[in-house]
């Protein structure tokens, strides 16, 4: 075989063997293709998820039956009857939540949906500091940081309500402002211990604010449990300091006349009309709860005193700008409850009182009486604004799971009683107390 001959064939062969080789790296290449795409499609769908897992939703719905003693009943288990009622089916809440949680930060939305249209419950966002991991900054609209019985979840309350004094005092519960909270880390021999602080308009969630004034709500806290777990308690203090624009020159104050007898004196001045009347709260609250054999037992109370600006036909504190003059009370009111589980099952009895005293300088038969003289002579009688209240509630709770609790709850409403105040029936105790059938559903 000749030189030439020979070259050729190793040409030949090279140029095969190389066609080969591409071939087969392409045919890799097409087998790893599909690979690479299923893996990333798995890592994004893994983001996705781990995004998804931030998100929570939650939410209760709370249907229940009522029935009062007498027709258009004024209350606060639910809000006033409507005229010719004493029976009423009605959603006293219908909370839809979602939650953004993302260690650092939390956004949370909750809505209120019942036959009185669609208010906004909580708006606001939260961001923990990571570096101490002591402190968070949250803003918006959410819970006011006074007490216990305030910022505890309406779905987990063992009483249809609130506490009255509570009601009159924190309508809706929620307000509009910035709160920072102080509390160590888990592990910490401080971290019971729970300090926030805030400011806020004053007027309530679901409104603009009607004053250049803020409120300021203080809260210190400590939650505590055994070493064997059987006993869980908790004890804090909180303070309101905050105020209310007036919108007159016309502020009536409590002083007693020559023998005794309050009534409302007037301080009528300019300068009074677009002044601030302060508003002044100071509560403590304490709670336990104790495993015992026959059942967990839970008692809690809670007291609130201070001064509160109102007019001469309500003391609730304002979501708008009062219309009429102010006048100023002073106030207590608070609650004490047991709740009682029977045994390991899923029943609980419960029993609370809570009482209110709109104005602590008048009582019974003072209450819209005229005074003999004041220093000042111009005066306002008190009336029926100025009458203490007395609630003692029994009930029931079974439930039946994680999700679903049924409530029979009787609420039964003693009004301090003025001979003076004919009119409004409250010479005598009103009729009004009331019978709640509640189920609720919750998510």
């Amino acid at each position: 075989m000749t030189l030439k001959t020979n070259f050729l064939l190793t040409l030949i062969t090279t140029v095969a063997i190389t066609g080969l080789s591409v071939t087969a790296v392409k045919a890799q290449d097409v087998q790893e293709a599909p690979i690479d795409t299923l893996t990333r499609s798995v890592s994004k769908l893994q983001d996705e998820l781990a995004n998804l897992k931030k998100i929570k939703i939650s939410g209760y719905i709370q249907s229940q039956f009522q029935w009062t003693d007498s027709a258009g009943a004024k209350s606060f288990a639910g809000g006033d009857f409507p005229v010719n009622v004493d029976k009423r089916f009605k959603v006293r809440r219908a909370e839809f939540k979602v939650t953004y949680d993302n260690v650092r930060t939390q956004v949370v939305a909750n809505i209120n949906i019942s036959q009185d249209g669609v208010t906004i419950k909580d708006a606001y966002g939260k961001f923990n500091e990571q570096r101490l991991k002591m402190f968070s900054l949250t803003a918006g609209i959410f819970n006011r940081p006074f007490g216990f019985e305030i910022p505890y979840s309406s779905s987990m309350l063992e009483s249809p309500e609130r506490s009255r004094v509570m009601q009159v005092m924190f309508p809706g519960e929620r307000d509009l402002g910035a709160m920072l909270t102080f509390q160590m880390p888990v592990g910490s021999v401080l971290h019971p211990l729970k300090i926030e602080g805030g400011l806020f308009n004053g007027s309530g969630n679901n409104v603009n604010d009607f004053d250049y004034y803020k409120d300021f709500i203080g809260n210190i806290h400590w939650n505590s449990t055994s070493k064997s777990e059987k006993i869980k308690y908790g004890i804090g203090v909180s303070y309101y300091y905050g105020g209310v624009r007036q919108n007159t020159s016309k502020v009536y104050s409590m002083h007693p006349d020559s023998l005794g007898l309050s009534a409302f004196e007037l301080n009528k001045d300019t300068a009074n009309f677009g002044a601030i009347a302060k508003r002044v709260y100071i509560g403590a609250d304490a709670q336990v709860s104790i495993d015992f054999p026959f059942g967990i037992t839970t008692i809690r109370g809670e007291y609130i005193q201070g001064q509160q600006p109102g007019t001469n036909a309500t003391t609730t504190s304002p979501s708008a700008q009062p219309a009429g003059d102010t006048y100023m009370r002073n106030f207590n009111g608070g609650y004490a409850m047991l709740v009682q589980n029977i045994g390991q099952s899923k029943h609980q009895i419960v029993v609370k009182y809570d009482w209110y005293d709109p104005n602590t300088n008048t009582s019974g038969n003072s209450v819209d009486k005229a005074p003999l003289a004041l220093k000042n002579t111009a005066f306002a009688k008190t009336n029926a604004q100025d009458i203490k209240y007395t609630t003692i509630g029994i009930g029931y709770i079974f439930k039946l799971d994680n999700n679903v609790k049924f409530m029979l709850y009787y609420d039964m409403v003693t009004n301090e009683a003025s001979q003076n105040l004919p009119a409004g029936g409250y010479w005598r105790d009103l009729k009004d107390n009331v019978l709640t059938a509640r189920v609720q559903y919750k998510f």
